[in-house]
């Protein structure tokens, strides 16, 4: 598998993974095809998933910019279409809690609000997408954040109430603390749930057909959406950006990178060393019949994610097949390695021993982007003609609707939030040669803290 810490090039002109969306989903929308011969625009978006999506739709409705969107592959091929399609009010792997030590309340409500309008721009814009016919198969609204051990609960307890305090006046949905017995009577009989607190808000949709609403509404707006267009060297040339791809040349006076965890080793100084790539790994079951589902108590389509370091995290699809999520391999190498699918099967029947016969259809791994700080950062060089929108931490489907709109704000030259998303660069990881020995500790020290602590 493609891997971008190892790999100077992206795979290119591939078809999507063998996963549970892409098999669903039907028929892709029609793009633009490929750059053909040599063309000069104003604004280059390179990659086409939910950022730079979002970004060429902005800058068409709000300020008249029709970019173009350069893809290696086909539109959401990366994480954008692989992911589990939570939408949430995530802020990446910085709690509000972690935020108001570091920067106060007043920053943290902020942040907050940034992540709202993420989930409202995503609403939005699937109620849009009904004129193009695009079913997202949204489900119902609930996030149950449950206590993978009983000590769990007190963390759970004490941040449900932070957030009841500080996001007062700002924060639209109400917070439910659960016990075990309520959580299995009225949720799902989980039998590693010890508690739980629930939002009220967030909710799970298929994330492919949601890259492709965002694909036919940015281009109805004008922008052009290139696929099997890598870019495969990147040049200046009297003050802009020349994008070599196999079959032409892309002259743009500013050049929005939007690849997040799929952008290739050394692929620009601006983002070069700033980021740590990590295989997230699903899988999808066969159709539970309705026996199962009564065994398992399963009332709830709510998405459900657990407090491990290593997070599990699950929902019922549509079709009662059950999603369920968690680490990969730590290259791409071994992702195809069945060890990682057969895990996640493991725990899920921890979980419902009754389905102890079941089986999963689809395996399937993606790369999400970790920053070191563990915050999304939406960025630009000094010249202010190269921008970009990375390190969403595995939190990104919601907030990437909105990083795609602050990108394209900065690319026309307006005032967004003094926020630290916004206002300061990727940091730099250091020794980062031995990100991924980092993160094989990290991942190490992450199965003792969950067990033992």
């Amino acid at each position: 598998m493609y891997d971008p810490l190892i790999n100077s090039t992206i795979a290119y002109n591939e078809n999507y993974p063998n996963s549970y969306w892409a098999d669903i989903s039907g028929q892709a929308p029609t793009d633009n095809g490929s750059i053909n011969g040599d063309i000069d625009v104003d604004v280059a978006i390179i990659g086409a998933g939910y950022t730079g999506l979002s970004c060429a739709l902005s800058l068409a409705k709000d300020y008249g910019i029709h970019a173009h969107v350069l893809e290696a592959n086909k539109v959401a091929w990366g994480c954008s279409g692989r992911n589990a399609g939570f939408i949430l009010k995530s802020s990446g792997r910085k709690s509000y809690a972690t935020m108001v030590d570091h920067w106060g309340e007043e920053v943290m409500r902020g942040v907050y609000a940034e992540m709202e309008f993420g989930v409202n721009r995503v609403k939005s814009l699937v109620a849009q997408m009904s004129q193009f016919g695009v079913n997202c198969e949204r489900q119902s609204a609930g996030f149950l954040k449950v206590a993978h051990k009983p000590s769990m609960m007190k963390t759970l307890v004490a941040q449900a109430k932070l957030q009841q305090k500080t996001l007062a006046g700002i924060a639209t949905s109400e917070i439910d603390i659960l016990t075990a017995q309520q959580v299995r009577q009225h949720y799902m009989d989980d039998k590693n749930a010890y508690g739980a607190i629930r939002y009220h808000d967030g909710f799970g949709l298929n994330p492919l057909k949601l890259a492709w609403g965002y694909q036919q509404l940015a281009q109805q707006a004008g922008a052009k959406i290139h696929t099997s267009s890598p870019v495969i060297r990147w040049q200046k040339e009297n003050n802009r950006h020349v994008l070599q791809t196999p079959t032409g040349k892309v002259h743009a006076q500013k050049v929005v990178i939007a690849t997040n965890g799929y952008t290739p080793k050394n692929f620009h100084s601006l983002i070069n060393n700033r980021t740590l790539p990590v295989l997230s790994q699903i899988i999808v079951t066969e159709t539970l019949t309705a026996e199962q589902i009564a065994a398992c108590n399963f009332l709830t389509d709510n998405v459900v994610m657990d407090t491990r370091a290593l997070k599990y995290y699950y929902r019922k699809l549509p079709d009662n097949r059950i999603l369920f999520g968690g680490r990969g391999a730590i290259t791409g190498k071994g992702a195809e390695d069945p060890y990682y699918a057969d895990r996640l099967l493991a725990v899920l029947k921890t979980s419902f021993p009754v389905l102890a016969s079941i089986h999963y259809q689809y395996a399937w791994a993606g790369w999400i982007c970790m920053s070191l700080d563990d915050i999304p950062h939406i960025h630009h060089d000094e010249n202010e003609d190269v921008f970009y929108a990375m390190g969403y931490c595995g939190s990104g489907v919601s907030f990437s609707a909105q990083a795609g709109k602050r990108l394209a704000d900065k690319v026309a030259e307006q005032a967004i939030p003094n926020l630290p998303l916004y206002q300061k660069p990727l940091p730099k990881f250091p020794l980062a040669p031995l990100r991924r020995l980092g993160q094989w500790g990290y991942f190490h020290y992450g199965k003792i803290k969950d067990s033992y602590f």
